[in-house]
């Protein structure tokens, strides 16, 4: 289980370390930094498949994605006593980001690009300037380091327990946890890729008749949920194959009393049909509502046979009525005892039933001067992370 996230200079994300649970939620009012979470999040996942610099180039560039507020903040820049003025940037230009986990932890520092204009068009890209992997949450000594990179050397941990260089000419846009893909000498490092890059995201999807939600389509075993929806009714007949199908029927009846869902086959095409107590015929995809659809979805994604270790849910509330949330909330805290599950929600339905299941460890964001805060927190009360130097 990932037990600390920690961001510095991402939007704005000045300087969060975060405590996590098994079940998360993250709230707060609109602009307070809740997607930038979702994004950072998204970002660290990235760096299991090196592609963390074409993700940030899809934001808008390295200079988009950095904090753009003041380096370091007064107490009376803070009370209003003084304007909020530039000045001349003493620290290293920084993107880190870094997470803990009952295993392993990891941390990745951006920098600026060595490169020089006029010697290079992609003088602006991001590079990575370090890179740790180590054992238990806190780096407070180099032994506990599994794998260290400094620019373009990467140095692993060998059977015999020391330090080598496993890569010496890595290029500056690609991780290293990316990069060492060699089971049999770095099992460790592999392993913690792997479960990286199993962490699922799901954002609001398109549910217009256009949508490729509700189309039919060419059925083929899933035992996970395509983030589109498109493979719907396969993952919905995946469950009921090699799944809980007895839960997956024990949800729906918690929204919607006394329905049932049927798969139907024609020509090697796979198509759901809804069946309501009062309806003299099934509803199929196409026609269902955007509410009905959506809660649907998040069924078969939720209840997957084959759970990531962590599942990140942005506003899974979207488009379904206030008297379903509920049904959804108790979905979400039944499935967090088989995974790790990270939800960013500003329903108010939804928080009260989440935090009301005893369960939730509920982060309520704020801002002060444009920088994401978490309310309530004393200095005391923030976790320990420490950051590998450059």
């Amino acid at each position: 289980m990932i037990t600390k996230i920690a961001i510095a200079n991402y939007r704005s994300l000045r300087d969060v370390v975060l405590a996590l649970d098994r079940l998360n939620l993250v709230t707060g009012p609109n602009g307070s930094g809740k997607s930038n979470l979702y994004r950072a999040l998204r970002l660290i996942a990235d760096t299991a498949q090196s592609s963390a610099i074409e993700s940030i180039a899809r934001e808008g560039g390295f200079s988009s994605v950095l904090w753009a507020g003041l380096e370091h903040v007064s107490k009376s820049v803070k009370a209003g006593r003084f304007p909020v003025e530039g000045t001349q940037r003493i620290d290293k230009i920084h993107l880190r980001l870094g997470f803990s986990s009952d295993e392993f932890s990891y941390a990745i520092d951006y920098g600026l690009s060595t490169l020089q204009p006029g010697t290079s068009m992609f003088f602006r890209d991001a590079e990575v300037k370090r890179e740790v992997m180590w054992r238990g949450e806190d780096l407070w000594h180099h032994s506990r380091a599994i794998m260290d990179r400094r620019k373009r050397v990467v140095q692993a941990r060998d059977e015999s327990g020391a330090m080598s260089v496993a890569l010496q000419s890595i290029s500056m846009q690609d991780s290293a946890l990316g990069s060492l893909v060699d089971p049999a000498n770095h099992p460790e490092i592999y392993q913690l890729r792997e479960e990286i890059r199993n962490w699922r995201f799901y954002d609001q999807f398109r549910t217009d008749p256009q949508s490729l939600v509700r189309q039919p389509h060419v059925g083929t075993f899933s035992p996970v949920l395509a983030y589109d929806g498109r493979n719907l009714p396969s993952a919905w007949q995946t469950i009921c194959e090699i799944g809980d199908s007895d839960r997956l029927q024990k949800h729906l009846d918690d929204a919607f009393a006394r329905s049932s869902v049927n798969i139907v086959e024609v020509g090697g095409m796979f198509e759901l049909q809804f069946s309501q107590h009062g309806l003299l015929r099934p509803m199929c995809q196409s026609e269902l509502s955007d509410g009905t659809l959506r809660f649907l979805y998040w069924l078969v994604a939720l209840l997957t046979p084959r759970p990531p270790r962590l599942m990140v849910l942005n506003e899974p509330e979207t488009s379904i009525h206030e008297d379903l949330i509920p049904a959804l909330g108790r979905l979400i805290v039944a499935c967090s005892e088989n995974m790790q599950i990270w939800v960013v929600s500003h329903s108010r339905v939804l928080i009260e039933t989440l935090v009301e299941s005893g369960c939730c460890n509920c982060i309520e964001l704020t801002k002060e001067l444009s920088e994401t805060m978490i309310k309530d927190e004393e200095p005391f009360s923030r976790p320990s992370w420490r950051w590998p130097s450059r």
